[in-house]
């Protein structure tokens, strides 16, 4: 009897490729080992701690509930664990065990899984864990410890160069320094060099583009340069793009497939509505930083610009264009019947 095979037709384009969304994460986790390497050697072992028991949180969570609402288990495609490295990272290397905790559980249940699980949620995960973390432990979330080569006693009253800026004036420490991360802040924010070599991968790897990481920070960068706040304007610039989270921000979080625009014009016009939204809370917000906050905001603009940044399908006028002569020859034809 000759086998009968069900063939399966669907509608182009056809795309064969290997990659998949746990071949993504992969590229996204190794892209990070340099800022969690780095953290390690200017904070010691804790930025690793807090980084496993945050990943390992964020597995649970996500198994447990999946398990409860009896779907398919989707730990295999590592977003959870992204996620909670991307959460770990935006902790100060002062917190507490128990804080990514209760970040991951925020993380994953109410923003993440609640909402559908990946590619359904519209916030991302990690930033908007930080933001629960931040409203509801204020105190702990801007505790800082000062680098290992920092002579700096007291962590609780250690201010970042963020923290300088906010004031309106030049942070002591200097660009070398912030390239390096000998400086003050959350585990994965502070050594530009090694963001910038996680960038480079994702980008070589073609993971991501370079349009919505450089809109963004030549967006912060032209603003600061124009509308300085200290007497000096290209070091102002310098230390407002190497300080605090924008880096990690613009590289590793606002280009989230999930929470991102889809078109080439709308990452642009995201990246500088990022860019703008974290000047503007960094000069006139009570919280000297703006990154968080900027990205989730435009996070819930990337439905409209899609919607309106579209590319206009050929053959397909847009909604309420006439084409030419069409009106003229439909009220003709009208008026003869």
């Amino acid at each position: 009897m000759e086998e009968t095979r069900k063939l399966i037709v669907s509608s182009s384009p056809h795309i064969r490729t290997p990659r998949d969304t746990r071949a993504i994460m992969l590229d996204v986790l190794i892209a990070l080992l340099p800022a969690l390497i780095a953290s390690l050697i200017l904070f010691g072992v804790w930025p690793l701690v807090l980084t496993v028991i945050s990943v390992v949180s964020c597995v649970v969570f996500e198994f447990l509930y999946r398990k409860l609402m009896k779907k398919p288990n989707t730990v295999g495609d590592l977003s959870a664990i992204v996620t909670g490295v991307l959460l770990a990272y935006t902790l100060p290397t002062t917190a507490p065990w128990w804080l990514p905790v209760i970040g991951s559980f925020f993380a994953i249940v109410i923003v993440k899984q609640l909402f559908g699980g990946l590619g359904k949620n519209f916030l991302n995960p990690a930033l908007a864990g930080r933001a629960f973390l931040v409203a509801s432990y204020a105190a702990i979330m801007t505790s800082w410890k000062a680098a290992n080569f920092e002579s700096v006693a007291d962590a609780a009253t250690y201010a970042t160069p963020l923290a300088s800026l906010h004031q309106g004036t030049l942070s002591s420490t200097g660009i070398g320094a912030m390239l390096l991360g000998n400086t003050g802040g959350c585990v994965g924010e502070v050594c530009s060099i090694a963001l910038l070599l996680g960038g480079a991968y994702l980008v070589v790897r073609k993971v991501i583009s370079l349009r919505i990481p450089l809109s963004f920070i030549l967006t912060v960068a032209v603003v600061t340069f124009i509308f300085p706040r200290g007497n000096n304007n290209l070091l102002w610039m310098l230390q407002n793009v190497l300080s605090g989270g924008l880096l990690l921000g613009a590289i590793f979080m606002a280009t989230d497939y999930c929470t991102s625009p889809v078109t080439p014009k709308g990452q642009i016009i995201y990246g500088i509505g990022c860019g703008l939204i974290t000047v503007l809370i960094r000069y006139f917000g009570s919280y000297p930083e703006g990154v968080s906050y900027a990205i989730l905001v435009m996070n819930l603009t990337v439905w409209m610009i899609d919607k309106n940044t579209a590319p206009r399908r050929f053959g397909v006028p847009k909604k309420g264009l006439k084409l030419k002569g069409l009106g003229k020859g439909k009220k003709k034809e009208d008026a003869k019947g």
